[in-house]
């Protein structure tokens, strides 16, 4: 073990560590010794020192092999206070100890990582930082993934993890959370996703954790909602009774009580996703049904278990909502329906408050005042509510709010710096009581509190063992829970009881047969040498030999251009080049993706295959670039689609560019269902097809989905820079749109009327004004505006703007 003995047997003594700042804890060493050993995944209790534990790791590691450490946790907030106790913690430099999050720029980033020993990182950044090519992980000798329960599905951390076991020289990983899954199936799919050979657990049972503990029992508040509230919560639960009447009808619900379940609902909704995927026009009509429901239930949540001024701030979002362009129908008719109307009326008069207000005021009153205490954290689901409750307890106590970034349901943000402040304003004392949105329940090292106050029930057993895990640290604190008496918080306490103790016991489970769950995932992990960049998994240069003996068909790159292979190239100037087939690896082809396309797991998908390079880049042109004459753009079947039926840029627009700037341009048409998907006209969908390759010499190229894109994209990128020997260089810009082009436009937005209808009324009336003033019988002269189309013109144009 490096952390030895040292002159003060209290302090952990090492070379990289700060003398006399690590308590020595022997649950933590303990955990560290199993974690230095292999990749391992650390269950500890919230607030007893699962980030020691691997920054001991880290500090052995950066010690004996040198590199570089990443440790990853997935907020901002989260990050910074990692940051700042590294560099207490650590004797490295505060320079080479930096943090990445989005608020750092890319080109910086670069830059930075070569210089740092320790990189403190929201997942998300290293992920597009490792797509883009602007960082390697081959040098990094440890990495963390904290609250790693997020491990699962498309979730940053996975990717990266994949990376890390396939790039780095001397991979060492460490996970670490309080509470890694529901189950224990759960459990091992994080470890897995993380691929993690060892599972080493601590629980308050244990006789070393248990001196650093104190028993924390949770108290159950009950409160009675007025009568008032309960008026506009049932006349909302009439409306969705009769929503749900119409759902029945059509044969996806049994049930028409409010009080259904949401997985009745998420079945619901599947259920109705079918009838939409087999083109039945009831699919689109419940669907926007479902939707209404969903708005309307999280209405009643609001006006039972937060305040009437909480679902105050909704129903205005709803109204506003409502008269937006593009307002769904099931916005308009929410606000329209006279019994919501009504319940939105009672809810402006009630000028009393929510019961929960009173007794979270008495409860304050009773720690700060009776007992003494000093620091309290209220806790609550919704940021409407945050804001409420601080402005009410600021007449009796010193408060303040501590919510996300950015601006969500009608209410501020705070920005990184405004709350690392407040928490440290919180730790010094400056004030008692600190009222958090959910921003604070992973990880964040609030100070010791004498009560944490939940607004409403958790019913997810991860977040309620992080937020109680906020006392009890040293002295024993109380957890009180709210709870509104015949509502759905009554629902939330059994299942968050429930699921709560499936989480005690899976913990305890999983630490009686630790040694059995490493040893499965040490059989599940050896796939990941079965893959040693052999050439293998080559994708499209090379045929192989089938079983019997059979060449196997040739790839597209095996085709050789024997036509136009002199053909204009556009746009060679040096300046536009971004890399150079082979320039660092001869057998290397380079990818340029746009920023935007992050949103699918195209380029991750990319970015982990042998012998091919991502970068990432704006581009004005393209969706991918692939040689100097090759860019292309695409399209799922669905955005073709709608390219064809509006939009604020249609796929033309697009072509005309990428074909104007490429010699090559392709759009890629991805997904099946072309004609069956919408109701647009076959011929339509035919002449569009038609346009792209005669018109604009666009090669239309179909894929399945996103996984035979990337194949296609790796194939033709192949073909382009290895059997041609070409460059990659981005060039071109989007055109500006010509006059004309800006006055269809214009007209064509009047109602969306569409380019087409916009040219013949400008046509007829040879200038915008003229289509503006024209009367409505002047209107229904020209060829395609009929009574309808003529009335919503004169209805958008003539009509005051409220």
């Amino acid at each position: 073990m490096a952390a030895t003995d040292g002159g003060d047997d209290d302090y952990v003594d090492h070379p990289l560590l700060a003398p006399g700042f690590i308590e020595r804890r022997r649950y933590q060493q303990e955990l560290a010794d199993t974690a230095r050993a292999d990749h391992t995944l650390v269950c500890l209790p919230t607030g007893l020192g699962k980030t020691t534990v691997s920054l001991l790791v880290t500090a052995d590691r950066l010690h004996e092999a040198g590199g570089t450490a990443l440790f990853l946790a997935p907020t901002k907030p989260l990050v910074q206070q990692h940051a700042t106790f590294y560099r207490e913690a650590l004797t490295i430099p505060d320079d080479e100890i930096t943090v990445f999050t989005g608020d750092v720029r890319p080109d910086d980033r670069a830059d930075l990582w070569t210089d740092s020993r320790i990189v403190i990182a929201t997942p998300q950044v290293v992920e597009n930082d490792l797509i883009g090519g602007r960082i390697s992980l081959a040098d990094v000798t440890h990495l963390t993934f904290d609250e790693c329960h997020r491990a699962t599905g498309d979730y940053a951390y996975v990717y990266i993890a994949e990376r890390y076991h396939a790039d780095a020289e001397r991979p060492l990983v460490t996970a670490m959370s309080a509470s890694p899954g529901g189950d224990e199936e759960a459990i091992r799919t994080v470890c897995e996703n993380l691929g993690l050979a060892e599972v080493t657990v601590m629980t308050e049972d244990d006789a070393d954790v248990a001196d650093y503990t104190h028993d924390t029992e949770v108290e159950w508040e009950r409160v009675s909602l007025p009568d008032e509230v309960i008026e506009i919560r049932d006349a909302i639960n009439d409306v969705i009774t009769d929503r749900l009447e119409s759902l029945k009808e059509l044969g996806v619900t049994n049930s028409t009580s409010p009080d259904l379940s949401q997985r009745d609902l998420n079945r619901m909704r599947g259920e109705l996703q079918e009838l939409i995927d087999a083109d039945q026009s009831e699919g689109y009509e419940g669907m926007s049904i479902h939707a209404e429901v969903m708005k309307l239930r999280r209405a009643v949540e609001l006006a039972e278990t937060q305040s009437v001024e909480s679902l105050r701030r909704y129903f205005e979002r709803q109204r506003n909502a409502a008269r937006s362009s593009g307002a769904s129908k099931a916005s308009q008719r929410l606000v329209a329906e006279p019994t919501v109307r009504e319940a939105m009326r009672k809810a402006e008069a009630f000028d009393d408050l929510h019961p929960k207000f009173r007794q979270t005021r008495v409860l304050l009153a009773q720690t700060l005042g009776i007992g003494g205490g000093e620091r309290v954290i209220v806790f609550t689901e919704s940021r409407d509510t945050a804001e409420a409750l601080t402005g009410f307890l600021r007449e009796s106590f010193d408060v303040r709010r501590f919510v996300g970034q950015g601006d969500k349901e009608g209410s501020d943000g705070m920005t990184q710096k405004e709350q690392g402040e407040t928490l440290d304003a919180f730790r010094a004392g400056e004030f008692e009581v600190l009222v958090s949105t959910s921003v604070a329940e992973e990880g964040l090292d609030v100070p010791e509190v004498d009560l944490v106050l939940f607004y409403e029930p958790v019913p997810t057993a991860i977040r309620s063992i992080q937020r109680k895990g906020r006392t009890g640290r040293q002295d024993e604190g109380r957890v009180v829970v709210l709870m509104a008496e015949d509502t759905r918080d009554e629902a939330f306490f059994w299942i968050s009881r429930r699921r709560e103790r499936e989480m005690e016991d899976e913990l305890k489970q999983l630490k009686g047969v630790a040694d059995e769950v490493a040893a499965d995932l040490d059989d599940s992990q050896t796939a990941l040498d079965a893959f040693d960049g052999d050439g293998s998994t080559e994708t499209g240069t090379e045929a192989t030999e089938a079983d019997g003996g059979t060449a196997a068909q040739p790839g597209l790159a095996a085709f050789d251009e024997t036509v136009g292979d002199e053909a204009e190239t556009v746009g060679d100037e040096a300046d536009g080049v971004v890399a150079t087939a082979g320039d660092d690896d001869d057998e290397a082809v380079e990818i340029v993706v746009d920023q935007r396309e992050l949103d699918s797991a195209i380029a991750r998908d990319l970015s982990t295959r042998e012998g091919i390079e991502t970068r990432l880049e704006t581009l004005a042109v393209g969706d991918y670039v692939v040689s100097d004459r090759v860019a292309i753009e695409r399209k799922s079947v669905a955005d073709f689609l709608d390219t064809l039926t509006g939009g604020d840029r249609s796929l033309f627009e697009q072509v005309g560019d990428l074909s104007r700037h490429y010699a090559r341009p392709v759009v890629v048409l991805e997904g099946d269902g072309l004609y069956e998907e919408r109701n647009v006209h076959p011929d339509a969908i035919r002449g569009a097809l038609a346009s792209l390759s005669v018109d604009f010499g666009v090669s239309v190229l179909r894929t399945e989905d996103e996984s035979d894109t990337a194949d296609l994209l790796a194939v033709v990128a192949g073909r382009e820079q290895t059997a041609k020997d070409r460059e990659v260089s981005v060039h071109g810009e989007k055109s500006s749109k010509t006059l004309a082009e800006q006055q269809e436009y214009v007209v064509g937005a009047i109602a969306d009327i569409g380019p087409v209808t916009a040219r013949s009324l400008l046509e007829g009336f040879g200038s915008v004004e003229a289509v503006m003033t024209a009367r409505e019988e002047d209107l229904m002269e020209v060829d395609g505006v009929g009574e309808v189309t003529a009335e919503r013109i004169r209805r958008v144009v003539g009509s005051d703007y409220r």
